[in-house]
């Protein structure tokens, strides 16, 4: 692409998603959330049956949970000592075959430690991805972008959370770890046309994974020292967790974080829940609500880039309390499949708004920050929302523990009102 064409794509947002470096952090990404969702629903099972009951099942999504929190403020550190390519193989690495050390020996010890494991890999993965796949997306469509690599990692839950849990019914739970390292290691070939360091806005516009096609927009996609982005706000102070004191995010930061709160508890806990009930339920619960995710966050994308992400933030939260609220009728099927259609695309949406969100409240040099922010968020929730429910259910049972997660989320609706009025009075 000549100097021209790219003005031209800046300029009319038409240059196309799809260039060879985002289609390898696709495959790359799709390898490692694969591995990371068989398990994420396999694993509790695997802890309760071997008599670590709900406190139990509640630690090994915490444990890992804890593990991702603390690596990944390290991962920006990571990518620019080592690279991509050096990272987020590493991250696959630990996300995979760390679970096939449990076909050699069973204890509840060594489960927590393989659930440490693949919470490092985790954290590697995601805080690399999501940072590489904004700096890959030509300009006017990051949300869209941001849309497509949440479908990349919405695909391995779809097949990957009802699948671990039926594998793991009809084969044992040998067979799934064994699967989860091979899926990993199948995913490394990608990671070697990663680009080799932070990706530039030539890149983005060219597909040259290695930058060697000159970069028109200026250094780190500046141009002229600005954002090419309008809206764009500067002043985040440095660290890995320098944007987190931005108080434009904080709001975006609590709606996510409630959001994958309730996910933590359903993940972990809706397959015990419905023990018991009717045949296959649990998969096909799981299913559907993984199948309506990665579409919601799709399309949130589509109506960020053309609406502003923060207009859509209120009626997902709202989503996501209604399907969490629903599932105090576990007793009805229709109730519990109604339910996961509503959470699922509501979680879908508050995955992508509030990272679209975030990205446009900060310079292009904090995206890697903002990563980090946002996963820190989703995974200290996702992790939370396990143990905790874990420990409130021995003294409420599953129902009113449900019931409890519903109205902790319809709290995050003052947050998310009050961002909305925040987006009106700044475009004002």
């Amino acid at each position: 692409m000549n100097a021209r064409a790219a003005r031209t794509a800046a300029a009319t947002g038409t240059s196309r998603l799809l260039t060879r470096p985002m289609l390898l952090l696709l495959v790359a990404s799709v390898g490692g959330m694969g591995g990371f969702y068989l398990l994420l629903s396999v694993l509790p099972l695997y802890a309760a049956t071997a008599g670590g009951g709900g406190v139990g099942a509640g630690l090994t999504t915490g444990a890992m949970m804890l593990a991702t929190v603390l690596a990944e403020p390290a991962v920006p550190w990571a990518l620019a000592r080592f690279g991509h390519r050096a990272v987020v193989g590493a991250g696959l690495l630990l996300l995979g075959l760390p679970s096939a050390v449990l076909c050699l020996w069973s204890s509840f010890p060594l489960t927590l430690g393989v659930c440490l494991a693949r919470g490092v890999g985790l954290g590697i993965v995601v805080v690399a991805g999501t940072a590489l796949a904004a700096e890959l997306a030509p300009p006017g469509r990051r949300s869209e972008s941001l849309g497509l690599y949440g479908v990349s990692l919405g695909v391995p839950s779809v097949l990957g959370l009802p699948a671990g849990v039926w594998l793991s019914d009809r084969l044992g739970f040998e067979p799934v770890f064994l699967l989860t390292a091979a899926l990993t290691l199948l995913a490394l070939p990608a990671v070697a046309g990663l680009p080799a360091r932070r990706a530039t806005r030539g890149e983005r516009l060219s597909g040259d994974p290695d930058g060697r096609k000159g970069d028109p927009g200026g250094r780190n996609g500046e141009l002229g020292g600005r954002s090419e982005d309008p809206g764009v706000r500067n002043g985040a102070p440095g660290g890995p967790l320098g944007a987190a004191v931005n108080r434009s995010l904080v709001r975006p930061t609590l709606i996510l974080g409630a959001a994958t709160f309730a996910s933590g508890v359903l993940v972990t806990f809706l397959p015990l829940a419905l023990l018991g009930g009717p045949s296959h339920l649990a998969v096909v619960a799981l299913l559907v609500q993984a199948s309506v995710a990665p579409l919601a966050r799709w399309g949130a994308g589509w109506w960020g880039d053309r609406h502003g992400s923060s207009s859509l933030l209120l009626p997902a939260v709202l989503a996501v309390a209604l399907g969490t609220a629903g599932l105090v009728r576990l007793e009805s099927p229709a109730m519990v499949i109604v339910s996961m259609v509503l959470f699922g695309a509501g979680f879908g949406a508050v995955q992508n708004l509030t990272l679209a969100t975030m990205f446009e409240r900060v310079p292009r040099s904090g995206f890697g920050r903002v990563s980090v922010v946002w996963n820190l968020a989703f995974d200290a929730g996702m992790g939370l929302g396990a143990v905790g429910f874990g420990l409130l259910i021995d003294r409420t049972g599953y129902p009113w523990g449900f019931a409890v997660t519903a109205v902790l989320l319809l709290a995050v609706l003052v947050p998310a009102w009050h961002d909305r009025r925040y987006v009106q009075a700044e475009t004002t």
